[in-house]
């Protein structure tokens, strides 16, 4: 069985999430950290480990706070665990919560650390606003006044439009593409209909909806008691148990608005929410009597230009991923496939089927056909949402858990974000 380099084998033994909500809406009053915070607070308190053999939390975020920008440590600073744990925040864009994940078992494996919480968190009800770099160039000369009437001159300097906020922009700072216009371009260059894209979100709402009605899902999630009301919140929101095929066509493109296909209907919505597991070292999960959900076989890393297919990048990372596992795409029982957009997804799929892909990675056979029975069995991020943070850890969380339901062995998860960037993981049952 592969393992990491010294035979150390990393293990899952838990994992919980809050519910992941629209932004705007039910959570709107939590900020990441505290999202986060009540989400590792329920996984060390369902997991039952002791809190003081916690060493390490690692934790990602894609919007950090300005005024507390090591959301990690601000996690880790709560009643349950010790002050003197090892804390660092990572961001990795959507697969943030998978670095965080990766961080902490390479540190397992390393022997640095045997217990060790990872995950994400994001609030996008809560993203910083910015002043103009006026305002805040008069801001700065103001407070470097010596006198009164120093200071008045530099605020005199302010003019209307510096007034003006700077909001945050879902776009690469390299090519000014939203990721919403980057799917667009994706789904035209490999022929993805808007018809297709409409039949998998719909997909994606009816099997989360069954995970949420028979407890699948909502066993994953801590509920939440949210001021000032403290009605208890203990479901995702965005799943539409009642959408329609046609009511999804009928909702306009949303990035191009006269040939798009893409719609708010077929992509992942604006998300508050956090995700955590709980890792440690085969050795010591044993020795304290933890049965782990799986273990990790293997992950990889992959990179694209983010100016070429943006989202494209889990396919280059998938092949190195199984082939470190030594499986291949036939030994996997689920594949989790993070759903950015009904598009990327389709594409992706595409990809991994694609023998001009597979070149692109370095092999001379594609990964191949994904068997849709085995894809995304409780729906994706379209209907659950993505926190951009902490999809990570939900993905596999929710991986792990469906693979003991079903008594499968292998699962690979991949997940694309922003940069261009990709990630590919292969866990399996203990």
């Amino acid at each position: 069985m592969p393992t990491f380099g010294n035979g150390r084998r990393v293990a899952i033994v838990a994992g919980v999430r809050t519910p992941f909500a629209k932004s705007g809406t039910v959570l709107k009053s939590l900020s990441a950290i505290d999202l986060g915070r009540q989400c590792v607070a329920e996984l060390v308190r369902r997991s039952g480990v002791e809190g003081d053999l916690v060493e390490m939390l690692v934790f990602g975020t894609v919007v950090p706070s300005v005024q507390a920008p090591n959301i990690a440590r601000e996690v880790s600073l709560m009643p349950l665990l010790p002050k003197g744990v090892q804390a660092h925040s990572v961001s990795r864009a959507c697969a943030s919560a998978n670095q965080a994940i990766t961080d902490a078992a390479d540190q397992i494996a390393l022997g640095h650390a045997h217990v060790a919480i990872a995950g994400g968190a994001e609030s996008l009800s809560n993203v910083p606003i910015l002043h103009s770099r006026g305002f805040s160039d008069a801001l700065v000369a103001a407070s470097r006044a010596r006198s009164l009437s120093g200071r008045l001159q530099s605020l005199a300097r302010i003019r209307p439009k510096d007034l003006v906020p700077v909001t945050p922009a879902i776009a690469e700072p390299t090519t000014g593409e939203t990721m919403g216009q980057s799917a667009e371009k994706m789904a035209k260059i490999n022929g993805i209909s808007r018809e297709e894209q409409d039949q998998f979100a719909l997909r994606s709402h009816r099997m989360s909806h069954a995970g949420t009605a028979d407890g699948r899902l909502t066993a994953e999630i801590a509920p939440m008691w949210v001021p000032p009301s403290f009605v208890p919140v203990a479901s995702d929101n965005g799943i539409r148990e009642d959408t329609s095929l046609e009511q999804l066509a009928a909702l306009r493109p949303v990035f191009d608005r006269k040939y798009g296909t893409v719609t708010a209907g077929n992509s992942s919505p604006l998300t508050d929410g956090a995700a955590a597991v709980l890792l440690m070292s085969e050795d010591r999960a044993r020795t304290l009597g933890f049965t782990p959900m799986a273990f990790i076989r293997s992950y990889a890393y992959a990179a694209l230009d983010p100016g070429e297919q943006l989202l494209m990048a889990p396919v280059l990372a998938a092949p190195v991923a199984l082939q470190r596992a030594g499986l291949t795409l036939a030994d996997i029982d689920l594949v989790e496939m993070h759903e950015a957009f009904a598009a990327q997804v389709l594409c992706n799929l595409k990809g991994l089927a694609s023998r001009a892909w597979a070149q692109r990675a370095g092999f001379s056979a594609p990964v191949g056909e994904v068997d849709r029975s085995r894809l995304n069995v409780m729906g994706g991020s379209v209907a659950i949402g993505h926190p951009f943070g902490a999809t990570g850890a939900r993905v596999t969380t929710t991986l792990c858990n469906e693979l003991a339901r079903r008594g499968g062995q292998f699962g690979l998860m991949t997940v694309c974000a922003a940069g261009g960037l990709g990630f590919a993981m292969v866990v399996e049952r203990a």
